[in-house]
């Protein structure tokens, strides 16, 4: 598996609780019971390409295979918490996009996409859906608690 967490060997302990989640990365509900699957780490050793994960309930390699491309969720609040500086990316989705000049609400953070060169936020305002990279030269200020992104956005951004 690829991680996409900055404490790998935390996340992957053996006895840690993960979710089965969707290819796209919300949680996975089971259609019987409508509720999430929890799957408990055995094992879990580094590749050159990822991890090499053994998960108690994928007894095996067919099962394993059938949820290919899907992601493991950890529970949020079994998670570090982000430094000062620092957000879940979950948590930008919503945010509202102010200007750092005009103090201007600009939209809200529709989705985030996670690039090779770093992550890119789609945002929805009054002139349209925008895409801005999560960037210190764009992205001045994150408030977590106010729930707002504080921007300086290249020129010609907003133009139609």
């Amino acid at each position: 598996m690829e991680s996409l967490t900055d404490e790998p060997d935390a996340i992957l302990a053996s006895g840690r609780r993960l979710f089965l989640g969707t290819v796209d990365g919300a949680l996975w509900l089971d259609p019987a019971t409508r509720a999430p699957r929890p799957l408990h780490v055995t094992e879990a050793r580094p590749t050159k390409d990822g991890w090499l994960l053994t998960l108690a309930e994928l007894t095996d390699r067919t099962e394993a295979e059938r949820w290919h491309g899907r992601h493991l969720l950890a529970p949020v609040e079994e998670l570090s918490p982000p430094e000062e500086d620092e957000v879940f990316t979950h948590e930008l989705i919503g945010m509202a996009i102010v200007d750092d000049a005009s103090e201007a609400s600009l939209g809200e953070v529709i989705e985030v996409y996670d690039l090779p060169q770093g992550l890119l936020l789609e945002f929805r305002g009054a002139h349209g859906v925008h895409q801005l990279p999560f960037i210190d030269a764009f992205v001045l200020d994150v408030d977590r608690e106010a729930r707002t992104l504080r921007v300086r956005l290249p020129d010609g951004l907003l133009e139609t």
